[in-house]
């Protein structure tokens, strides 16, 4: 697993488009539905974009954000865009958090098909996420809603590819079972079990643009509590920056008819979290996230208040926390810069004398520059008790 999660604040803002367009994505004429290759980072899904038939680029599908956002102002530059408002937001204590801008009439392809005109975007004066340099790939927005609204959409995490589908068109298979959502604040939440000491029943966030398995509000029900055993850590990103919290694991959640145990559960600190969990006026305990997603194929139908879930090969697979300790962002050009952000306290890093600043040179014995950051990533948390050679 790797050791940082994301959450996006957005959805909090308006945005129109400019009147008189067709505003939206629309398939191919004669055709129900399109494929489209996916890459799936750190339990993230990232596709193809073309913006205004001109700029190729990279964005995360994300079923937690209302509007389309570009990462940074740069891109928009480039094309020549004009912004129709500004917007500055601010956190608590009143800390700036962001500078954005808004951009009306623009045209989003999704190759090989999907064309989507009328568009308003949300362009990040720079990107406060670093989304990049804590994926280790190049990545340059957020698609949300939009994409939703308008399709049936299947996920296919091991396959990596996704299906659009024309709504008049989907018939689920058999071997999918449904499970209810409700769209509100146009974001799915559903309701489900979980095992905290006992049976509790919970409505999450069915978030796509979210790592980790699971997020629990404990300020949300005096019945969350952070379980005895845990550990403090970073356990996310959002635009105010860092998020603290404890993680640690809890019997079970169940997804459907599904039951995952031992899985590991984030609790955030109130105040780390107050601009992400609490952005939006709609209630709910927490998240489920894409360590969770990744363990089956999933299909949001969203005109139907339906998901539909069908585990894969991965559904067994041991759910584990970042085992070393480190938190390690890649920069540079190429992203073969490998920089120690945080050392977890009294981990294994930390007894080693790792530094937060210091530079991961090699690996047992391997330049580290020959490695991507998910390769670096399971290299130090490959399995309990492997030794490790670190040289930085």
């Amino acid at each position: 697993m790797k050791p940082l999660a994301f959450f996006f604040l957005l959805g909090i803002i308006p945005l129109y488009s400019q009147p008189l367009q067709t505003l939206g994505f629309r398939l191919p004429e004669g055709q129900s539905k399109v494929k489209i290759p996916i890459e799936v980072n750190n339990n993230l899904i990232i596709m193809p974009v073309v913006i205004n038939g001109q700029l190729p680029l990279k964005f995360i599908l994300d079923t937690g954000v209302r509007t389309t956002i570009l990462t940074e102002k740069s891109y928009s530059d480039i094309l020549g865009l004009s912004y129709s408002r500004q917007y500055t937001l601010s956190g608590p204590g009143g800390d700036h958090l962001i500078t954005a801008y808004v951009t009306n009439n623009v045209s989003i392809y999704i190759p090989p098909g999907i064309k989507g005109t009328g568009h308003a975007m949300l362009v990040l004066e720079k990107d406060y996420l670093e989304l990049r340099n804590y994926l280790g790939a190049e990545v340059h927005g957020v698609l949300g809603y939009e994409l939703f609204s308008r399709f049936v959409v299947l996920i296919n995490y091991q396959e990596k590819f996704i299906e659009l589908i024309d709504p008049s068109v989907f018939k689920p298979k058999r071997k999918f079972q449904q499970v209810p959502i409700t769209i509100e604040d146009t974001k799915p939440f559903l309701a489900t079990n979980a095992m905290l000491g006992k049976k509790k029943n919970l409505k999450l966030l069915v978030d796509t643009g979210a790592s980790h398995s699971l997020v629990l509000d404990p300020e949300s029900d005096k019945e969350i509590q952070v379980p005895e055993k845990n550990i403090a850590s970073i356990i996310g990103r959002a635009l105010g920056g860092d998020i603290t919290g404890k993680i640690a694991r809890i019997p079970s959640v169940d997804l459907g008819k599904y039951t995952l145990t031992n899985v590991v559960a984030n609790y955030p600190d109130p105040n780390s979290y107050m601009d992400t969990l609490k952005a939006s006026s709609v209630f709910r305990n927490g998240v489920i996230g894409g360590e969770i997603l990744t363990r089956f194929t999933v299909i949001f139908d969203y005109s139907r208040g339906n998901m539909y879930i069908k585990k894969n090969s991965a559904f067994k697979k041991e759910f584990q926390t970042n085992l070393c300790g480190l938190t390690i962002k890649a920069k540079g050009a190429k992203l073969k810069v490998f920089e120690v952000v945080e050392v977890r306290k009294n981990s294994v890093a930390d007894r080693a004398e790792i530094m937060q600043g210091d530079i991961i040179v090699s690996i047992n014995g391997s330049a580290a520059a020959g490695f991507d950051l998910n390769e670096i990533h399971g290299e130090l948390n490959n399995k309990v008790g492997k030794r490790v050679v670190v040289v930085v």
